[in-house]
């Protein structure tokens, strides 16, 4: 059975953004862009919140088009276009590039997605990582500590309202000094 996993860059204070949605605090060099390359292109689809999706909708089927893309951001914006995925949105009723729509999350049929063949899923946004999370839906943790401290921000866990038990699977630091840290489920 294919696994869940919820990959998401943070701060070293535990924000996934700054204030209005700021994100220009990532650290994605060469190096970090072409490992996220690696994980994703393994991938068998990409589940999001509609925000999400709409970010990501709004740059990645062209970015490839800019002749001043670096190579690793030109990769992903085929591993994008390409992957199959799932927006969770009550609001939108179409979405493009290979998208289904689906309106809740229904444990029942996160279950039939993940016994089917293929790759594990990446889940992305907070409020559905949060949903997921209270449902006991996902089974790893990757989670990319940049060394940046913001203050202030949205935070990744905004209190799941349930204890999470995890077992650390590994580690890796780059050379811009974002450390992942990869945690497995540990709940039974």
């Amino acid at each position: 059975m294919r696994k869940i996993i919820l990959m998401m860059s943070v701060s070293l204070d535990g924000f996934f953004e700054g204030l209005d949605r700021d994100i220009s605090w990532h650290l994605v060099d060469e190096e970090l862009h072409q490992h996220f390359n690696d994980e994703c292109r393994a991938m068998g689809g990409f589940m999001d919140g509609r925000i999400t999706y709409e970010l990501m909708a709004d740059f990645w089927p062209t970015a490839d088009q800019d002749p001043d893309s670096p190579a690793a951001m030109a990769e992903f914006a085929g591993i994008w276009r390409d992957m199959p995925k799932f927006v969770f949105s009550r609001t939108l009723t179409t979405a493009e590039w290979n998208t289904k729509v689906m309106r809740d999350v229904v444990p029942e049929e996160i279950m039939e997605l993940k016994a089917q063949p293929g790759g594990d899923l990446a889940v992305g946004g907070a409020n559905l990582a949060a949903t997921f999370m209270r449902h006991g839906l996902i089974d790893e943790y990757r989670l990319y500590v940049h060394p940046v401290v913001l203050g202030q921000g949205r935070p990744l866990f905004e209190s799941p309202d349930i204890r999470m038990n995890l077992k650390l699977a590994g580690t890796r630091t780059f050379g811009n000094g974002v450390v992942l840290l990869h945690y497995e489920n540990g709940q039974d």
